[in-house]
């Protein structure tokens, strides 16, 4: 029999607002010490009344236009009503039937509705004193809810839609959307022919969903196959033993006892002004502009703008270069410093987990870099090392050459120490005049250590060719 999966959304995102969704407290994800961002307010005190944090709603409203989701001209804020501890006021605010954003788009899969919310506190588990302790920080932070349709048929799928939808938040900045640090939370259910779904929550990163739904697909292949029914149920994923499991049945939806809330009254959304409902450049926009602007292929631009920190720092190496020479060959300086910047950076910060990169290489530095290398300043070898060195001393590439006084070799002194070489490989030379190229490879292998690498290959290699031709 054939199984086919159906899977659904629900991805939640913290906003980056200043204060929290119906109070003055503070929204800062940094705070480490507990329960000091609260207020009776966000502490569900008896007599307080909220008030609408009205950035948060321009944010869902931006988001809802950037995915070609229908605006509601009027909303409203609903109780949510169920107990479990870190849900301080034993209801949540939320949005029912008239979400701020219905519909919408994104890699062909609709989106059903984008409501928003407030958060929950935190649940901190002591395992050694069998406690369970709450921190109220998150309590009533601006939390937006996606619900997708069921369309995804793939693992693979849902990652990428959540990529997608995680780079377009960040191009509007309304969100940094990070998943270690719970920002963006995405829970998928899962059902296979269209039969009893299950419930996958609590996973923080792409790689564990995928993981995670993946596993859950071929768990309910299983279990079908074995003539045995899928329970209804919530269920984690555990990475350790690299499988799901179950959190809590579900056999019955809950009855969370909707209803309007009686200290926000219904509100339309038409407040906002032209300039402030103004989108920025998103990624498919910048993609297409990339490819035509600086000659990149389409996997390179999907590549940058993939994550705007390195597209902006693309974009503004790019800009710098032109500082050093307006007349500088625009294709070759934008096919190296892309080359180098996904490449030898990105494998500078995979090594090192620093978050200051741009301030330790401002783009201006980098340009610089790369100018150095159009000119024959330096060759590959010499920039990789340089790039190093600028990365932990935070100096500009001449700088570093000029105090390491480092520089490439002149012709004239190139040509000595090659006919040094050729006089102290008398076997390889006599290859190469006997027709093994393969030969040319080891002379210059030989000449670069001499030099220290301090030469480009190519013009090495012209060298030596030049002098055992006149030896022929």
């Amino acid at each position: 029999m054939e199984y086919l999966p159906t899977i659904g959304l629900e991805i939640h995102v913290e906003l980056k607002t200043v204060t929290k969704m119906f109070c003055d407290c503070l929204n800062d994800p940094e705070e480490k010490h507990p329960n000091i961002n609260v207020c009776p307010i966000c502490l569900g005190h008896p007599g307080t009344l909220p008030t609408i944090n009205k950035k948060a709603v321009l944010s869902v409203i931006k988001l809802g236009k950037a995915l070609n989701g229908k605006i509601a001209k009027k909303t409203k804020f609903h109780r949510k009503n169920y107990f479990y501890p870190d849900l301080v006021k034993a209801y949540q605010i939320s949005q029912y039937d008239i979400p701020l954003v219905s519909g919408g788009k994104l890699n062909d899969i609709n989106i059903r509705r984008i409501h928003l919310e407030e958060d929950t506190g935190t649940l901190i588990h002591d395992k050694i004193n069998n406690l369970a302790l709450v921190d109220y920080n998150r309590s009533g932070v601006p939390l937006m809810e996606l619900v997708t349709e069921p369309e995804f048929k793939s693992a693979q799928e849902v990652v990428k839609f959540a990529k997608d939808l995680q780079n377009i938040i960040r191009y509007l900045e309304i969100s940094d959307a990070d998943m270690e640090k719970g920002e963006m939370r995405i829970e998928a259910n899962v059902s296979l022919n269209l039969g009893t779904k299950v419930e996958l929550k609590n996973i923080n990163s792409f790689k564990f969903v995928e993981k995670a739904i993946t596993y859950e697909i071929e768990r309910q292949k299983k279990v079908l196959s074995e003539g045995k029914k899928i329970i209804q149920e919530t269920r984690g994923w555990d990475d350790i033993n690299q499988k799901t499991f179950s959190q809590r049945s579900k056999e019955d939806a809950h009855d969370y006892r909707y209803f309007p809330e009686p200290d926000l009254p219904p509100f339309e959304t038409n407040i906002f002004s032209p300039e402030e409902l103004s989108l920025p450049e998103l990624p498919s926009q910048r993609k297409k502009r990339f490819i035509k602007e600086f000659s990149l292929s389409e996997q390179q631009a999907e590549l940058l703008v993939l994550e705007k920190q390195f597209a902006d720092y693309f974009e503004e190496s790019v800009s710098e270069i032109k500082a050093f020479d307006e007349n500088i060959d625009s294709q070759e300086s934008c096919r190296l410093i892309f080359n180098y910047l996904t490449s030898d950076l990105k494998g500078l910060l995979a090594e090192n987990d620093i978050n200051d990169w741009q301030e330790r290489i401002p783009p201006e530095h980098f340009a610089h870099l790369i100018y150095l290398i159009i000119k024959g300043d330096i060759n590959s070898r010499i920039a990789k090392d340089v790039l190093k060195k600028m990365f932990s001393s935070q100096l500009d590439p001449e700088d570093i050459l000029k105090s390491e006084k480092v520089k490439l070799v002149d012709n004239s002194f190139l040509e000595e120490i090659v006919k040094q070489v050729i006089t102290e490989e008398k076997a390889a030379v006599k290859d190469y005049l006997n027709g093994k190229n393969s030969a040319i490879q080891y002379l210059i292998g030989k000449t670069m250590a001499k030099i220290k690498g301090q030469a480009n290959p190519e013009q090495v290699r012209s060298v030596i060719i030049t002098i055992l031709t006149k030896i022929k």
